[in-house]
Order: C-alpha cells, then sequence, then structure tokens
C-alpha cells in the first residue's frame, strides 16, 4: 500500500551509472495504461555515498524507488523493514513507502527471474549452471532454489568467488558446485544455463554451443542478442533474456508502489522492445 498524504504520486530509479536505465520506459508505460495520470518515474544517478541524503530529501508524494547497483546493499540500513526474499541474497531492488511513512525493501529479481522462466515453459528442471559469480549471481541461485530439484554448477573465475557461491548455496539451501571458468563450455550442456557475466565474457563461449541445447536465460538485454544467445537461437535452444527479466520484475514493482493488480506486462514489454529498437 503505498502513501496517500498526497494526490501526486513519485517514483524513481537510483543508481551509478543510471543513463542507460530502462525503468522508466516501463513504468510510465505501466502508469500510462493504467490511467495514473498523477504518477510520475524519474532517474537519478546516486552513490552509496549520497544515498542517505537523498532518503532525507523525499517528502510524502513518493511512493516507490527502484534501485540498481551499486546500491542494492546499501540501501538496507536505511530500511524499516526488508522482505525475507530480498534478506535472503542481502540485496534490495525495491523500496515502497507505506501509508504510515514507513520503508520497506523487496527484491522483485528473485521472482522476476522465476516468473520469466515460467512464462517460457520452465517450470522445474533437473539441474543447472551459472555463468559468473556476482551479485546477479546470488540471484540467480535464489530463483533455482525455486525451480533447481538438483545441483547447480556454478563457473567462477577465482577461488574467492566459487567460496562465496558455496556460501550462498547452503544460505540458499541449493546443492552448488563450483567450476573453473575454464571449463564454462560444459554448462551449455545443461538443462537451464544462466549466463549473469557482463556485457562480451560469454562472447566466446557462442562457439561451443551443443547441437541441440536446452534453456538459455541470458540476462543481458543491451546490445541484444548477445553472441551467445544468437547461436543458441540458431541451434534452435529456446532463449529467454534480459529484457524479459526486467520487464518481470518490474511489473512486480508497478504493483507493489502503485497497489494496482495486475500491472500490463505487454504493454511495458512493447515499451521496452520500442526504446532498444531505437537505441
Amino acid at each position: 500500500m503505498t502513501s496517500g498524504a498526497t494526490d501526486v504520486h513519485r517514483a524513481a530509479v537510483l543508481g551509478k551509472p543510471i543513463a542507460h536505465s530502462l525503468s522508466p520506459v516501463l513504468h510510465r508505460a505501466a502508469y500510462a495504461e493504467l490511467g495514473l495520470d498523477d504518477w510520475s518515474y524519474d532517474r537519478f544517478e546516486v552513490d552509496e555515498a549520497g544515498l542517505p541524503g537523498f532518503f532525507e530529501g523525499l517528502g510524502p508524494e513518493w511512493a516507490g524507488l527502484s534501485l540498481t547497483m551499486p546500491l542494492k546493499r546499501a540501501v538496507m540500513p536505511l530500511l524499516d523493514e526488508v522482505s525475507a526474499t530480498a534478506a535472503s541474497v542481502d540485496a534490495v531492488n525495491t523500496v515502497v513507502f507505506t501509508e504510515d511513512g514507513r520503508k520497506v525493501g523487496d527484491n522483485t529479481d528473485i521472482p522476476g527471474m522465476v516468473a520469466a522462466l515460467r512464462e517460457h515453459g520452465i517450470e522445474e528442471v533437473e539441474s543447472a549452471a551459472i555463468l559468473g559469480a556476482g551479485a546477479t549471481a546470488s540471484s540467480a541461485l535464489a530463483a533455482l532454489s525455486r525451480v533447481c530439484a538438483g545441483e547447480v554448477v556454478v563457473y567462477v573465475r577465482s577461488a574467492a568467488r566459487a567460496a562465496e557461491m558455496r556460501e550462498w548455496g547452503e544460505r540458499l539451501d541449493v546443492a552448488v558446485r563450483t567450476a573453473d571458468w575454464a571449463d564454462a563450455a560444459e554448462a551449455l550442456r545443461a538443462p537451464l544455463v544462466i549466463a549473469t557475466t557482463p556485457a562480451g565474457t560469454a562472447d566466446a563461449l557462442a562457439t561451443a554451443v551443443p547441437e541441440r541445447p536446452a534453456t538459455l536465460f541470458d540476462v543481458l538485454y543491451d546490445p541484444w542478442p548477445t553472441e551467445l544467445a544468437a547461436r543458441w537461437s540458431m541451434f534452435g535452444g529456446a532463449v529467454v533474456g534480459g529484457l524479459d527479466l526486467l520487464v518481470h520484475q518490474a511489473v512486480l514493482q508497478v504493483e507493489r508502489m502503485t497497489g494496482r493488480t495486475p500491472a500490463p506486462l505487454e504493454a511495458m514489454r512493447h515499451a521496452g522492445e520500442r526504446a532498444l529498437a531505437a537505441r
């Protein structure tokens, strides 16, 4: 439930860098479809040092915030409540301001991943592989805790990252085995592969795509398709893209911030597609 202290409602995405964010496009498309003419959604470049001051300057018209890196963990001490989903990965990407002035943190990336997979018919897999071990990889592990019945192999570049991912596996109750990035081509034979690496990192793996690949979830959306996703599709494999994730997590944000359900997923998706095509 959002703040009712004003007829005007504001929301925004914060992070650094932030100019590339598609969140304003998606949220504004939702407001237009829902007839929320008194709602606005902006973007602000804010880093960890500037986040407390930004919060202090917010008035009663603020309904919610979307957070991207590097703020997902830094925001947690500023909140009155953190959902179990967000606490499970120590990452908040959504803040909702309640009618009584409380600041509630949530994570829509995890259920957004699950929803994107289910939209593509992935309800359960016997095993999975994750490429990379950054912040998105922990969210991927949390999502896999809901859809993967067996082992998850995480391909990493360092022993420190491997240890971190094994710790996340224990925390999330996921059977995690780590492997060296040099063997990452082996990941491509898994029933579900989630690529969480930065743009260009997995391009070299495109030549290793098997003849009959299963499902690839590549969290990137710009540029799209990635070389890996393009090759995967060419060989007939199913591909879930970063825009799928972005839209599904944004749908949940809109619903939490506005109290309107369901949010217009297709209108938001089409707005995102148009914005990416124009880049």
